[in-house]
């Protein structure tokens, strides 16, 4: 099975505990050297903080295992684009790459809406790759919003 796809489906993993968690199902993994640092989920209701977007909360615990607010050589794999405040803290750790699966048009900090992780003018450039599973990942938040509608 292709790298991305297998961390891709570890970050749907993550995205199924926020749902069950009742939170919005996003799910994420950083991975090194081809093996996971960290994992995280959605927890902005259960933490009752703006900030505790799946990204962040990986971020953070990667950067507590490694010692070091330097992720250089890391990837990280989120389930949903990332938004500007994620976008910009994946900048800052310095991770190497990003793959996602479903694109947010309303707020997507990549490509979608803004353009954050390869702006000239910061001292750090992030590679992406975006749509990777993007059916399932997709499918997996319009779900949970369909469900809380009824």
């Amino acid at each position: 099975m292709e790298e991305k796809i297998k961390f891709m489906k570890l970050a749907l993993k993550e995205a199924e505990k926020a749902e069950l968690n009742e939170e919005v199902p996003i799910g994420c993994v950083i991975v090194k050297d081809g093996k996971v640092i960290s994992k995280a989920f959605n927890k902005r209701q259960t933490k009752r903080l703006s900030t505790a977007h799946a990204e962040i909360l990986a971020i953070e615990k990667a950067c507590r295992k490694l010692g070091d607010w330097r992720l250089d050589g890391a990837d990280i794999y989120v389930t949903l684009e990332p938004c500007a405040m994620c976008a910009g803290a994946i900048v800052n750790s310095r991770i190497k790459k990003v793959y996602f699966g479903a694109y947010e048009k309303k707020g997507g900090g990549v490509v979608s809406k803004f353009n954050i992780l390869s702006e000239s003018g910061l001292n750090h450039v992030t590679d992406y790759e975006g749509g990777v599973m993007e059916e399932q990942c997709s499918e997996t938040v319009k779900n949970f919003f369909k469900t809380r509608r009824k």
